[in-house]
């Protein structure tokens, strides 16, 4: 199902609207979000950080993360991501 051109998320996802924050604080906030998240809950950050678009993907590959979608928008950056399995200590 799509409204007014974006697909629509289930009710299990979560966004985090990180738009008008500048490196390095997207991937902060993304991973101090994710942090509170179950593993295989979804994320959907949108930033405007020109650098996002590199920075959220390798730290999505660093963490063990799956990059669900990653899509430029009109002002910034789109991304859903999985949460990973959380490491054991």
């Amino acid at each position: 199902m799509e409204v007014l051109g974006q697909a629509v998320t289930s009710s299990a996802d979560v966004l985090c609207d990180l738009r008008g924050l500048k490196c390095p604080l997207p991937v902060l906030k993304t991973r101090r979000r994710l942090k509170t998240l179950h593993d295989g809950d979804r994320l959907i950050v949108e930033t405007t950080d020109p650098l996002a678009g590199i920075d959220i993907p390798h730290f999505c590959r660093q963490e063990g993360h799956e990059l669900v979608e990653s899509e430029k928008t009109a002002d910034g950056h789109r991304f859903v991501i999985r949460k990973g399995m959380s490491a054991t200590a």
